[in-house]
């Protein structure tokens, strides 16, 4: 029967680099890449040249600055912006500078971006930020689902992206697979496939972990573009 369909929030799975970013007292303090999960490497000057993503978490009056909050997401670059950096780079190649290249494609654009070791170059690089998760989280209130918390996270200043949905059942993820299918090449942005999560925090610490990978969350890709 309806009532006893589990809920979903299904995403976008950004074809990026994943990135976590350490609020404390809501400033940001460290970014990493996530590396092999464990650890990763410290990207905090080149990150701190992202406007999107705040250096202080907006404070209302019904979310309290969290003592600690590590923020998930991806680091990416969008189409017309990758564009134009190779342009710029075509030119100065034309002008003769030495060293320069043209880019393959937006993620390795933003991957070597980000591995950048001067924040100056950095910040010439045109990258966007989606946050889609939480890591550790010490002295804030989690909401009781996925969908309020990537909410509660726009809410404090941090990019969301809008194209998410709460869906019940399998018939619920088809839909959105398919529909995000159809508008996958329309989006200002590469991506991947989808990413499906059990909507309840309840329910997905109930599930757990099997080495690291969550039993909450399953990705749904699509074909390679051509």
């Amino acid at each position: 029967p309806e009532d006893k369909l589990i809920e979903y929030v299904a995403e976008l799975k950004f074809d990026g680099l994943a990135m976590s970013l350490r609020y404390e007292q809501g400033a940001l303090v460290q970014a990493a890449t996530r590396g092999d999960g464990e650890s990763g490497e410290d990207v905090t000057a080149n990150i701190r040249t992202i406007g999107q993503i705040p250096l202080r978490l907006q404070v209302t009056s019904h979310l309290p600055v969290p003592d600690v909050l590590e923020v998930r997401g991806e680091v990416y670059m969008r189409r017309d912006d990758f564009e134009a950096l190779n342009e710029r780079q075509r030119q100065r190649i034309a002008a003769g500078e030495k060293g320069e290249k043209t880019f393959v494609n937006p993620r390795n654009a933003a991957a070597g971006a980000v591995r950048q070791l001067d924040p100056a170059i950095a910040a010439q690089r045109p990258l966007s930020f989606y946050a889609y998760g939480l890591g550790v989280v010490q002295g804030w209130p989690l909401p009781p689902t996925h969908s309020a918390l990537l909410d509660a996270l726009a809410t404090l200043g941090l990019p969301v992206c809008e194209h998410r949905a709460v869906v019940l059942g399998a018939s619920g993820l088809a839909e959105f697979h398919q529909r995000m299918a159809a508008l996958r090449d329309a989006l200002p942005f590469d991506i991947d496939g989808v990413v499906y999560k059990v909507n309840s925090l309840a329910l997905q610490q109930r599930l757990g972990f099997v080495s690291r990978e969550p039993r909450w969350a399953v990705a749904h890709k699509y074909p390679a573009s051509v």
